[in-house]
């Protein structure tokens, strides 16, 4: 029986089918990954194949995301392996203690003057701190966690706009995303572990440079509940014929032929 993740869901999630489903559909360049975070390290032993870093290596959590999804790593972390605080309070295993907050980070880096550090800092948003100590990150399809508190999706812009249409196609939301600029994480694994909404994100230089998230991709960051509503919009929409890639009608010609094609004349 599956364990729970932090929203208290302990479906058994067919994720073969559902990542299958959804490279069917948007022909992703990679593998969907989990996140799931652990009250106790201890759960790293019963973990398949985990990978830890080296002693005394400290890498960021963006390294840690793209090992997983790029290579197909399964790798546990506690806040000792993190580069520091900024990668920490993101996921909820670092407070977002005064030094956290006071923005001289990037105070003449990012920021051209402490107050607007300062804000930055203020406004990412975080999980809240206090109840994990590890976090555990894993392509999705291999099954050594179970049920992760989210899953993270790589896309270009027409791919997650589709999928935001799968999304959609039934029990209608509007969604709305931030940009909190550096530290953009804090807008799609920081925001969906915070609030356990589907949360878009155009990754930051820092998730470029050392995570190798490429020049075109945007990243979806929710929670496993959204995969089948995703998947079963993305059939409707597909039999619909609106599927990805979209085809580029034409600049000069009429688009009524394709209007009447998809919504009748």
């Amino acid at each position: 029986m599956p364990t729970k993740n932090c929203w208290d869901d302990e479906t058994e999630y067919d994720f073969g089918a559902l990542v299958g489903s959804l490279n069917q559909y948007l022909r992703l360049r990679t593998t969907p990954v989990g996140m799931k975070r652990f009250e106790d390290a201890g759960a790293f032993e019963q973990i398949r194949r985990l990978r830890r870093p080296a002693a005394g290596e400290k890498l960021a959590t963006d390294q840690i995301v793209g090992q997983s999804r790029w290579l197909g790593y399964t790798i546990g972390i506690t806040m000792e392996n993190l580069v520091g605080p900024q990668c920490g309070a993101v996921v909820g295993l670092h407070a977002r203690d005064e030094n956290f907050l006071s923005g001289h980070m990037f105070n003449g880096v990012w920021y051209g003057d402490l107050e607007s550090s300062a804000l930055h800092q203020q406004e990412m948003s975080c999980a809240p701190f206090g109840d994990y100590e590890a976090l555990v990150v894993s392509p999705l399809t291999s099954g050594r966690i179970d049920n992760p508190d989210i899953c993270l999706i790589y896309g270009t812009p027409g791919q997650m706009i589709t999928l935001m249409n799968g999304l959609q196609y039934r029990s209608y939301k509007k969604y709305t995303f931030t940009c909190v600029g550096e530290s953009a994480c804090a807008d799609s694994w920081g925001n969906a572990l915070k609030t356990g909404e589907p949360s878009l994100s155009i990754p930051c230089y820092a998730e470029r440079k050392f995570g190798g998230v490429q020049d075109d991709e945007l990243l979806l960051a929710l929670p496993p509940s959204h995969l089948p509503q995703v998947v079963e919009g993305l059939a409707a929409l597909s039999k619909n014929g609106l599927r990805y890639p979209i085809p580029n009608h034409g600049l000069d010609k009429s688009p009524l032929a394709s209007l009447a094609q998809s919504y009748g004349g």
